[in-house]
């Protein structure tokens, strides 16, 4: 079992065990972590829906992004509140970033920015990943499942 689906299957049963429903908004993983989470066990029970925002127009209009640079805190912040609002869940995550293999709004490759929005706040968190894209979307997210279980109180076991 690879770390993203162990991390997806503590997720259900932490969001199972609490009761709380899960939101997503992804940009550069373009629907990989919402298909990690739906793989996941009893994912109907908990999992509210997800928003695959790649055009800086639709993180706007959608999920409320300000004209900022969307690679940036401001976005992936303003996306888990607008993703969180928009579908009704107690927790909301979003990724935004640089896949690569070119730089964007003045990010380097394996730029990430991840925001989670619940009950207590919103936190966000920088990484600079190594790698080809592909091992930078991997890395966003295993990160990103790291975050949301942190905020239903996930615990390894």
């Amino acid at each position: 079992m690879s770390r993203i689906d162990d991390s997806a299957r503590r997720l259900a049963a932490a969001a199972i065990r609490s009761g709380r429903t899960v939101a997503v908004a992804e940009s550069l993983t373009c629907g990989r972590l919402s298909s990690a989470l739906g793989a996941a066990p009893d994912s109907a029970l908990w999992l509210r829906g997800g928003v695959v925002a790649y055009s800086a127009d639709v993180k706007r209009r959608v999920l409320g992004v300000p004209e900022v640079a969307v690679v940036s805190e401001t976005a992936a912040r303003a996306m888990a509140v607008g993703v969180r609002r928009l579908f009704g869940a107690d927790v909301a995550v979003a990724v935004t970033g640089v896949g690569g293999p070119d730089p964007q709004d003045g990010e380097p490759a394996g730029s990430v920015w991840l925001a989670v929005h619940g009950e207590s706040g919103t936190w966000a968190r920088h990484e600079l990943f190594d790698g080809e894209p592909d091992d930078v979307l991997r890395r966003t997210v295993e990160v990103a499942l790291d975050m949301v279980g942190e905020a239903i109180g996930e615990t390894s076991s």
